[in-house]
């Protein structure tokens, strides 16, 4: 039997031990789903009646207008809390002291801050519209977290690259720009893409302050129309929506990751064949 570094390689018993516990595990989850559809149409909720709001054209568009306005929200979260993140990555990476302590105590602060405070603090205190309130409090939260990822990223990055770049005699500036940060960005790729699709899911606490994003457009459907109340087929419309938005911005990393694999920067060079060298002066060798 081979071995690896880590661990033995499976031999045919635990191979078909394993294959039983998958067996088992599909069957258990299996039964779960079957026994959560019976659970709905046990209690009605695939009823005609139930799903009847969804035909209506006003519906449709609340929905629309709903889901557009999320996106909206994601949009100026994402940028503005990448922008913040790498200003406050940049400040904690200095080399001045000042400059890093207060870098230090806002992402500090504004991590252990809980979202939900500052989008009311912003929404009420402050007096903000619940759009630019929404996008605050998420660019202050997910900006300070990416501003660690892009830290733990950048120091991440082989000592020996940073050493081999200022013995060129390149500033802090250009080793940053042109070394540290495109090695330390395959790194931080996907904690960048998480923490993005947090940012998407808080949006839906836009609804708190009567933002008119996805979610609270379901709860107007949900408690406002009298058709029995049709909260579980919100539900399971909005859900896929949103896992869906999620998967999506999870498959554009990968494909990011993968093109930039594939980049002209990144692969490999062709090397010419090696030809002989030039005859030394003096040298009579043919």
């Amino acid at each position: 039997m081979t071995t690896t570094a880590l661990y033995d390689v499976a031999g045919p018993r635990t191979r078909r031990r394993h294959r039983i516990y998958g067996v088992v595990a599909t069957a258990v989850l299996l039964a779960l789903i079957a026994w959560v559809v019976y659970l709905l149409v046990d209690t009605g909720q695939f009823a005609a009646e139930k799903w009847a709001p969804f035909t209506y054209k006003g519906i449709q568009e609340l929905l629309l207008r709903g889901l557009a306005n999320t996106l909206k929200a994601f949009a100026l979260a994402a940028v503005f809390s990448l922008v913040l993140g790498a200003v406050l990555a940049a400040g904690r990476l200095s080399e001045h002291r000042p400059v890093r302590w207060l870098s230090t105590l806002v992402v500090e602060f504004f991590r252990a801050m809980p979202v939900l405070v500052m989008i009311f603090f912003v929404f009420v205190a402050l007096k903000v519209q619940p759009l630019p309130a929404l996008v605050t409090g998420l660019t202050l939260y997910n900006g300070s977290v990416l501003a660690e990822v892009f830290r733990a990223g950048v120091n991440a990055v082989d000592r020996g690259q940073r050493e081999a770049a200022y013995s060129l005699g390149m500033r802090k500036t250009a080793v940053m720009t042109y070394v540290l940060v495109p090695q330390g960005v395959r790194a931080m790729l996907p904690a960048i893409i998480s923490q993005l699709v947090v940012a998407l899911k808080d949006t839906s606490l836009g609804f708190l302050i009567t933002y008119e994003e996805f979610l609270h457009a379901g709860k107007l459907i949900a408690s406002n129309l009298d058709y029995d109340l049709p909260f579980i087929p919100v539900v399971m419309v909005i859900s896929p929506i949103y896992i869906g938005m999620c998967m999506l911005l999870s498959w554009f990393a990968n494909w990011v990751a993968k093109r930039e694999r594939r980049s002209v920067k990144t692969g490999q060079m062709t090397v010419a064949a090696p030809e002989p060298a030039a005859p030394m002066p003096g040298d009579t060798r043919t």
